[in-house]
């Protein structure tokens, strides 16, 4: 996952893209860029590092514009630790264009292989995003033939964009002397939105969080398969660009991946992790009799609303038992295992009155590595907890993900060919609660029945592309590996 963002206004909008990407860090926190558009010029700052550390007051000065475009990186393909992969990236021709992208593309391998035999494009960096970006440029050259870009030539590449490119993508891009694109994947696994503030300015961003946060009126989200393309001059056309389409968003945004303030295809995630907390609770009681749990204590952040409607529902008291340090990295996203495993007691401190002599059932998100759930559970013990039992709002990580998510190894899941209870004995827990897939997919889904289903591959094995096999599982893989062997030479640096 990653945070894009895109402007069109009649005023500078270099501030108001470093806002709206503050609003979006929780998505990102390798690296940041910002490009501007002033007349046909661009203007790009970009580094590694969270939004507040890569743009000072001198970077913000060589921004100007009324168009741009923004990224807070989290990366899931290629090299981590280059600078030259964060976004956004730049070709020159046709026209001039830079993009930002959210997603992974499952045959970014074969796309640069064609790219450089077939369309004659130059690829520099290992980012399936730069490779992306010139499937883009070509189709746009092919569309146009050197004539001058129509609305319908966009629209055009992108149909064909789509029929070349495989995996989850959400895309805004800006064509100097024309306008800014935006599009979503068919199966709109990862999220796009617009909106509109009260003086016009057109905004799209990952999540609704970044518009409302900015003054802006969320006014839909970008359909599967469809085409934004808004005019230098501020004119809006639509347009849908795939043969067939399904809105199958990614249900790990729900689960832990979005702001809870966040409205995604109609669909609260707060809402959403309210009733995840409901449905938890029927599994919660035929494990573990609700008279031998003391207290309900989640494991901040993102499992506060399902452990608060799950201690309602059960008559236990909620308490807060755990203090996090905002001021370290999220530990899902940082790289590196041993770095990940060090981090868990500086980000997480234990109130020990609120687990001395208790019985506490804790409650996260989800499962992941179980590393940091296992240190969780000993953190709790060492407080002085009598019984640690421990639920998921989500099912079991069993399934690498190949969409945009870091975790595509089956050895890296502690789910991964492991009954729930030798998954307790690892994690050291004197229950283990899992959420059903069913009853998530169920809990989610019935808020807006418009979505058709969940992208859930990384709980139910199901790749709702139908064109991922073994084979690209272990390319991914190896991809991987290779990524954090540099990631881990980088923190060692």
């Amino acid at each position: 996952m990653c945070g894009i963002v895109g402007v069109v206004s009649t005023t500078p909008v270099n501030q108001l893209i470093y806002d709206a990407l503050l609003l979006l860090q929780h998505r990102g926190q390798d690296a940041a860029g910002i490009v501007t558009k002033d007349g046909r010029k661009f203007f790009m700052h970009k580094a590694k590092g969270m939004v507040r550390d890569v743009f000072r007051t001198r970077n913000m000065r060589g921004l100007p514009g009324s168009v741009g475009l923004g990224q807070a990186r989290y990366p899931t393909a290629g090299n981590a630790s280059s600078e030259e992969e964060a976004q956004p990236f730049y070709v020159n021709a046709p026209f001039g264009i830079v993009m930002v992208h959210n997603g992974n593309l499952t045959n970014a391998k074969q796309l640069r292989e064609e790219l450089a035999s077939t369309d004659h494009r130059h690829t520099n960096t290992e980012s399936d995003s730069e490779v992306l970006l010139n499937v883009l440029a070509h189709e746009l050259d092919r569309a146009t033939d050197g004539a001058p870009l129509k609305s319908e030539d966009v629209f055009k590449a992108v149909r064909a964009v789509h029929k070349r490119l495989k995996g989850s993508y959400s895309v805004i891009a800006l064509i100097a002397g024309y306008g800014l694109l935006a599009f979503r994947d068919p199966f709109g696994i990862r999220p796009l939105c617009m909106g509109k503030s009260a003086d016009g300015t057109v905004m799209f961003a990952s999540e609704s969080v970044a518009l409302e946060g900015t003054l802006h009126q969320l006014e839909r989200d970008i359909a599967p398969g469809e085409a934004v393309f808004v005019h230098d001059d501020g004119r809006i056309e639509a347009q849908q660009c795939a043969e067939s389409t399904m809105l199958h968003p990614c249900v790990f945004e729900y689960v832990y991946l979005a702001r809870p303030d966040s409205v995604m295809d109609g669909i609260s995630v707060y809402q959403a992790r309210l009733n995840m907390g409901e449905t938890l609770a029927k599994r919660v009681i035929s494990t573990v009799p609700p008279s031998e749990i003391d207290a309900i204590i989640p494991i901040p952040e993102s499992s506060r609303p399902s452990a608060m409607q799950l201690a309602q529902l059960l008559g236990i008291p909620y308490r807060e038992g755990f203090v996090k340090n905002r001021y370290v990295g999220r530990t899902f996203i940082m790289p590196g295992q041993s770095t990940r495993k060090k981090s868990v007691r500086q980000k997480l401190n234990a109130i020990s009155s609120e687990f001395k002599g208790r019985r506490v059932l804790l409650v996260d998100d989800s499962i992941v590595r179980g590393t940091t759930s296992k240190e969780i559970v000993q953190m709790a013990r060492d407080a002085g907890a009598t019984k640690v039992y421990l639920a998921s709002a989500a099912p079991p990580v069993r399934y690498p993900n190949v969409y945009g998510i870091d975790m595509p190894t089956k050895t890296e899941l502690v789910a991964h060919d492991r009954t729930v209870e030798e998954i307790r004995q690892v994690i050291g827990a004197d229950a283990l609660i899992y959420q059903d897939v069913d009853a998530m997919k169920l809990a989610v889904g019935k808020i807006n029945p418009k979505v058709q289903g969940f992208e859930a591959s990384c709980f139910d094995g199901e790749y709702i592309t139908g064109d991922i096999s073994e084979g690209d599982i272990s390319a991914i893989n190896a991809g991987r590996n290779e990524k954090q062997e540099d990631d881990e030479d980088a923190t060692l640096a």
